[in-house]
């Protein structure tokens, strides 16, 4: 059995999320069923994470192993997919490579947009008064002091841990708007849009720097305030050792 990386995107406005679901239909559940059809027997495939219902992604990896010859997959796969899901590459890797277990860092990215935008509001949260993005920085770099987000998690999860590592959280002022980055070694179920959400509040001044802080130390979902919708949310970028990689690939 080999063991292969499959990068793709997809707009996520269609789908339940990444992972197959009993009650809609996932990205995975599409694109296992597309290698059905062009490998001709079921192939498993374990994505880098999961993505919320209506979330984007800009770069998502999975792995599948196949023992057969694997050739040139990547047109005959978009071809099937439907038009908001691409394979970009699929490449070889160790066969104890994992998409999810091995991914160094997840880097998503959120985008706000002051105006009505007639192009591109399925993929923007359009804010309706003025935000003081020196405070939502300010706030942001609190993030790097602590491990245990449980006030930013979705309730009643499987995960084991809360624990997270952030090495990057910032808002960047646009024309328009803004697009929050945050790359971190693993992400909570809902993490992202809560901590946009809470930031936001900052930004309006609903709540303080100091009451930032003081929401992540609670460790209660309750009183960091709403989720911001799905629709903004990227994700954009995963990172891994370059040692998985075989030397064979191009």
């Amino acid at each position: 059995m080999e063991r292969y990386f499959i990068y793709l995107s997809y707009n996520g406005a269609n789908y339940c999320g990444w992972q197959n679901q009993p009650n809609g239909v996932s990205v995975q559940q599409k694109i296992e069923e597309s290698l059905r059809i062009l490998l001709r027997e079921p192939v498993p495939i374990t994505g880098a994470g999961r993505t919320d219902t209506g979330v984007h992604a800009r770069m998502m990896v999975a792995h599948f192993d196949w023992d057969g010859v694997i050739g040139e997959l990547v047109e005959p796969l978009n071809r099937i997919l439907p038009p908001d899901i691409s394979i970009y590459k699929i490449v070889r890797v160790s066969p104890e490579a994992h998409a999810r277990f091995d991914a160094l860092s997840r880097t998503y990215q959120y985008y706000i947009s002051f105006r009505k935008t007639p192009f591109d509001y399925p993929f923007r949260y359009r804010i309706r008064h003025p935000l003081n993005f020196d405070a939502m920085n300010e706030a942001a770099s609190i993030l790097f002091e602590y491990a245990d987000f449980t006030s930013f998690s979705k309730l009643h999860t499987d995960v084991k841990t809360n624990l997270c590592r952030i090495i990057r959280a910032e808002w960047t002022q646009t024309d328009d708007g803004g697009i929050f980055t945050v790359t971190a070694n693993r992400f909570l179920r809902n993490m992202v849009r809560a901590i946009v959400g809470a930031l936001l509040d900052v930004g309006r001044g609903k709540t303080s720097v100091r009451d930032f802080r003081d929401i992540i130390e609670s460790k209660d979902r309750g009183k960091a305030g709403s989720s911001v919708p799905g629709n903004a949310l990227f994700l954009t970028y995963i990172e891994y050792p370059q040692e998985i990689f075989l030397r064979t690939n191009s």
